[in-house]
C-alpha cells in the first residue's frame, strides 16, 4: 500500500483537528486579511474632530505651521506623534484655505 504525500496527510490531519476543536467555524464570515479596523474600530471621528481643532488653534497662533508641532501637541495633550500627525496635516489644509479666503494675507 502506497502512503498519501505529506502535504495531503497534513491537510487532512489540520482538518480533522479543525473539526474536533471547532476552529472551522472561526472566521467563516470574513475575508482573508479582513482585520477588525475595517469594521470601523478605534477612536471616533469626533475624537479627530477636536485634535485638528487643537491642531488649528496652535497654527492660528503661531502664523503657520512649523517642524515638531505634532510632537509638540503630543506631549501636550498626550497621544501618538502619527495621530497628532495626521490631525496637523487636516488643519493645515483648513488653515490655508482660511488664509487664501482672507484678502490682505499671504498665503
Amino acid at each position: 500500500m502506497m502512503r498519501p504525500p505529506a502535504a495531503g496527510r497534513a491537510r487532512r490531519l489540520w482538518g480533522g483537528w479543525r473539526e474536533d476543536v471547532g476552529t472551522a467555524q472561526l472566521g467563516s464570515d470574513r475575508r482573508p486579511g479582513d482585520g477588525p479596523g475595517t469594521r470601523g474600530g478605534g477612536p471616533g471621528r469626533e475624537q479627530r474632530e477636536r485634535a485638528v481643532a487643537v491642531a488649528l488653534d496652535a497654527l492660528r497662533r503661531t502664523g503657520g505651521h512649523r517642524r515638531g508641532l505634532a510632537a509638540e501637541l503630543a506631549r501636550e495633550h498626550g497621544g501618538v506623534d502619527r495621530s497628532w500627525q495626521r490631525a496637523v496635516n487636516e488643519a493645515r489644509v483648513v488653515y490655508e484655505r482660511e488664509q487664501s479666503a482672507e484678502p490682505g494675507t499671504p498665503p
